[in-house]
């Protein structure tokens, strides 16, 4: 049972199988183990606080998934059994769950959000927090092993407290709407948002309340809006704003309803993405632009950190057109938003730290990855641009648009991945500085710029963390380069006979 937990960590989240269902995936995420677990976070967060466990108060929520309540209970039976006051939120967000530790009216020592973000129906996984935010990679190795040496223990539920910790968050988003409207024009609107219609996709997700309690009640015009309703099989579209068939589902409800604005959120609401009017979807680099264009008036000249597999094009836009610094960091979302932190302790203002998976933490929202919160900041922009006759597009009209792309995956196909991988890496970065190309700073793998030449774009060589697996980035300026860079990519590999580059072909 010991190694089974530890095979349980995905980088600073547990995630596992909850349920059968799919082929060849078999239950390992069970009560067991999050009752263990439970128990293991009451003693990491004791240790922490330097509080004993009868004097910490943890909440736990869960999203949609079906097995969310069974793991629940599971986790919340583990920390009673420690002596902690457990409060029950329910239905809940993963930003959700980190404000119940700032909220006046909760103040947790530590919180546990039950999810596994936008993975199939059959999985699960518990994301965790304490006062200084989502939990580093090390605390949960620290958790699981702890948690591997315990034995499962039952505990009176009747015991809990039940919080309805969503209408709490939900008020705090709405406030933040109508303040940051009346800040901007001077004037207090019990309904700032009469006369916009905005349409929301939950995908059945965690985030049908943004509608309910947010834009209803602000006078919004919400007609339109689709799979509100909590349902952990999914029926309808995974909820994730970087799959297709999703984001196709929110553009067609903008259309068909003549709506100013889409939203689309992932099933625990800390990522996001939107449409807009004429059916354009603002995601991957277009969602990081427009949010920096939100931020960079009231932050000049700051620093906008992504991941490495964004784009020239936001490169140009952020730097030559905002005013702004672009650090173009490393792929996860823990990485960006932990180079912003440091940044600002530096006294390096960082406002926006930026996946293009849709994870955008804001300073002003204590570092936090909070869809929902993102969304508000698209709305404020949206009403503000209304009342001086502008539409929300306006805000990156001078993002160059997208021409094409491709990503190609190459298998290493030897046990040591790892250093084979790193061996093509440097051996990739030699032929790139022999032939002469525009190697800029990458913080992960290897990426070259083609401005000038037959071909114009750029690419980047990378090693997946955890995988045997070397991910290809390519995008082309013009049509016609992505198939320019590949035959660049396939000259700078040649020889390299345990990598897998069929995906070229």
């Amino acid at each position: 049972m010991s190694q089974e937990i530890m095979k349980l960590q995905n980088g600073s989240d547990v995630r596992g199988i909850a349920l059968e269902g799919v082929a060849d995936e078999h239950v390992n995420l069970t009560g067991e183990a999050c009752n263990k677990i439970g128990q293991a976070f009451v003693k990491w967060l004791s240790k922490k606080t330097g509080k004993s466990a009868d004097n910490l108060k943890i909440g736990v929520g869960r999203d949609s998934r079906i097995s969310g309540p069974a793991l629940e209970e599971a986790v919340v039976k583990g920390m009673l059994s420690e002596g902690a006051t457990v409060v029950r939120c329910g239905l809940a967000t993963t930003p959700s769950m980190f404000m119940s530790i700032v909220f006046k009216q909760t103040k947790f020592d530590g919180s546990v959000e039950i999810t596994a973000s936008h993975l199939p129906f059959n999985r699960n996984g518990l994301k965790f927090f304490d006062k200084d935010g989502g939990l580093e990679h090390d605390d949960i190795t620290e958790i699981l092993e702890t948690a591997s040496g315990l034995s499962e223990r039952d505990a009176d539920l009747d015991t809990c407290i039940s919080f309805d910790l969503i209408s709490l968050y939900a008020e705090h988003l709405k406030n933040a709407i109508s303040n940051q409207i009346e800040k901007a024009t001077g004037s207090k609107n019990d309904k700032p948002l009469l006369g916009l219609k905005i349409v929301v996709d939950s995908g059945n997700g965690a985030s049908g309340f943004f509608v309910d309690k947010i834009l209803r009640p602000l006078g919004a015009d919400t007609t339109g809006s689709q799979f509100l309703n909590p349902d952990g099989n999914f029926p309808n579209h995974i909820p994730n704003p970087e799959n297709k068939q999703a984001m196709e589902a929110i553009r067609s409800a903008v259309l068909e309803n003549k709506a100013d604005l889409g939203l689309i959120f992932d099933t625990d609401v800390d990522r996001m993405s939107a449409v807009l009017s004429d059916g354009s979807e603002v995601n991957r680099d277009a969602i990081i632009a427009m949010a920096a264009a939100i931020l960079a008036p009231e932050n000049p000249g700051s620093t906008i950190i992504t991941d490495s597999v964004t784009s020239d094009r936001l490169t140009y836009f952020l730097e030559d057109v905002l005013g702004l610094k672009h650090l173009c960091y490393m792929r996860g979302y823990k990485n960006v938003i932990n180079k912003q932190k440091e940044m600002n302790e530096k006294g390096i203002n960082a406002p926006l730290a930026m996946e293009t998976s849709g994870h955008g933490a804001l300073k002003e929202n204590y570092y936090l990855d909070d869809g929902a919160y993102l969304a508000v900041k698209l709305v404020v922009a949206m009403a503000l641009a209304q009342a001086q006759g502008k539409k929300l597009d306006s805000l990156i009209e001078k993002l160059p648009p997208l021409v094409e792309e491709g990503e190609y995956r190459f298998k290493i196909l030897c046990e040591d991945f790892k250093e084979y991988g790193k061996g093509v890496l440097e051996q990739f970065r030699m032929r790139a500085e022999k032939a002469g190309y525009k190697l800029p700073e990458s913080y992960e793998g290897v990426r070259i710029s083609f401005k000038d030449g037959d071909a114009q774009g750029w690419m980047l060589l990378r090693l997946s963390l955890h995988d045997p697996v070397m991910p290809l980035n390519i995008e082309g300026a013009r049509k016609g380069d992505v198939e320019k860079i590949k035959a660049i990519a396939r000259e700078l590999l040649n020889g390299f006979d345990k990598l897998d580059m069929s995906a070229l072909a």
